[in-house]
């Protein structure tokens, strides 16, 4: 998602072939909290080391990708020494909870965040939000398509960009497959490759493309754009954003979320470090840093002309049922989109 930093273990590593955890990374029983996080450590480090002192009790973190970690901790089971999972998107959390391997949340934690954003059964909750939008360059687009499945019509043929490998791409095209089943999904997928979409390497590389006029659109989270303005200037960045209305699968909004593993050790710790992680202090640095939407009622985003988060259109989707992404990878594999 953002710049790659050196990790206790490698994105590109398979789940199967992952050291045990006290190995990898130098984490064993003596340790105080231990968390496995799927968000960048680069992102978050600085909010975990807030964390600590919050907790009150030494914190351990091993980093990887959600969905890898997720699959690690299924395969240590009961035998964990992880107390926490910190994810990159729901999916990862929904297989966990799935298989029975994270706890119910005390309900005024639960309640702390609205119900389309936590897991039906309490096993986890969502601590900032991302929506997927269409990036496009205005010299280019008079009027951006309102649904990602215009994007295989021949007026958009060759200008349309996306990121294959990027998690947020691979949870939205999830969310497809659940919306709209396997069979549509496919013949979605089949038809952008043959209208001649164009790959990059990740998000920031797909919005530079789009600003620059590479290519005329690109399907994005939104957190890229205002990152971009903020760094850049208004005035210094040519492309516009596009929220997608009615409910389109495209305008998916997926969450980073949070969850307790059962059995965990050191539960109380953990349960505090999750009602931290919904803390003003903790929602607010997700807005300013990340430009995500913050999730804890009471906190809002002051992130300029972002659109408020019940402003927005999003399909009607359990975000927990995300969980099935090695068949999404399937998918894109046998369509030649990954």
């Amino acid at each position: 998602m953002r710049p790659s930093v050196t990790r206790c273990i490698s994105a590109l590593a398979l789940a199967a072939v992952l050291l045990p955890l006290g190995t990898a990374c130098g984490i064993g029983s003596e340790a105080g909290l231990v968390i496995y996080s799927g968000r960048n450590e680069g992102l978050i480090k600085p909010l975990l080391d807030k964390l600590e002192k919050a907790v009150g009790t030494d914190v351990e973190v091993r980093y990887g990708a959600s969905a890898e970690l997720s699959a690690q901790l299924l395969e240590e089971g009961d035998k964990t020494k992880a107390d926490l999972f910190l994810s990159q998107d729901a999916g990862a959390l929904g297989a966990l909870a799935k298989q029975g391997r994270l706890e119910k949340l005390p309900q005024p934690t639960l309640d702390r965040v609205a119900k389309q954003f936590r897991a039906g059964g309490g096993e986890w909750v969502g601590v900032s939000g991302r929506v997927r939008v269409l990036a496009y360059h205005p010299g280019q687009v008079t009027k951006a398509p309102d649904s990602v499945h215009d994007l295989v019509k021949p007026e958009w043929k060759d200008k349309v960009g996306y990121a294959p490998t990027n998690a947020s791409f691979q949870a939205f095209v999830t969310g497809m497959r659940v919306l709209e089943g396997d069979d549509a999904t496919r013949e979605w997928l089949k038809g952008l490759k043959a209208n001649g979409i164009k790959a990059y390497d990740d998000n920031l590389a797909l919005l530079d493309a789009v600003d620059s006029g590479q290519v005329a659109l690109g399907m994005i989270n939104h957190y890229y754009w205002y990152e971009k303005v903020a760094e850049k200037g208004a005035d210094k960045v040519t492309a516009k954003l596009h929220y997608l209305p009615g409910g389109d699968p495209g305008a998916l909004i997926n969450v980073a979320g949070v969850g307790v593993l059962a059995g965990s050790e050191h539960n109380a710790a953990a349960l505090k470090a999750v009602d931290f992680l919904l803390s003003k202090e903790a929602q607010t640095y997700f807005a300013d840093e990340t430009k995500e939407y913050p999730l804890a009622s009471g906190v809002t985003s002051t992130v300029p002309d972002l659109p408020p988060l019940e402003s927005l259109k999003a399909p009607e989707i359990d975000l927990g049922k995300l969980e099935s992404l090695q068949q999404t990878l399937t998918m894109l594999r046998e369509v030649g989109m990954v």
